[in-house]
């Protein structure tokens, strides 16, 4: 079976979802686009199913504090067969940001999931086992959240009269 066009993946995936999926782009030939927590796992499911995307790359997150929603989930998908990857993104609300699990359909969702719940403290609902995998468990924060200064002011080894300035 030869490659699917990113355009003929657009057309079969606006007529069975329509308005659900929106902001579709190509940056460097790689098809992206968005969707809401209440539809993911049935465009996951559709993907997998119909499109034939049988394998789960990645699931990891992003964080933009000046957006509306500002926890994204971040999925990419490829087809081996049709030889063609897609992203899809959802954004979430920063308190509490919840999403359904994955592990229904891919095994391999399991780590990543506990991974983006581990970085972005996205709560996974139905995954069997969503606990930190690399942090510690009495951590309460989440490192990846841009919710923190990126330099301590206070340090005086980054002055700039220390490096002839």
């Amino acid at each position: 079976m030869g490659k699917i066009s990113n355009q003929e993946l657009i057309q079969k995936i606006s007529s069975r979802f329509a308005d659900r999926v929106f902001a579709f782009s190509e940056p460097t030939g790689l098809l992206t686009f968005e969707t809401s927590k209440e539809e993911i796992i049935e465009v996951l499911t559709f993907l997998k199913n119909d499109l034939d995307f049988n394998f789960l790359t990645d699931i990891t997150g992003i964080h933009y504090p000046e957006q509306e929603l500002p926890i994204g989930v971040i999925y990419h998908l490829h087809s081996f067969r049709q030889n063609v990857r897609v992203r899809i993104k959802v954004f979430l609300e920063e308190q509490q940001p919840t999403i359904p699990t994955a592990f229904n359909l891919w095994r391999g969702a399991d780590w990543m999931e506990r991974e983006t719940y581990d970085f972005f403290g996205v709560q996974f609902e139905g995954h069997p086992d969503l606990r930190r995998i690399l942090n510690m468990d009495d951590m309460v924060a989440f490192p990846m959240r841009k919710e923190f200064p990126l330099e301590d002011p206070n340090r005086v080894d980054k002055k700039d009269f220390f490096f002839g300035r």
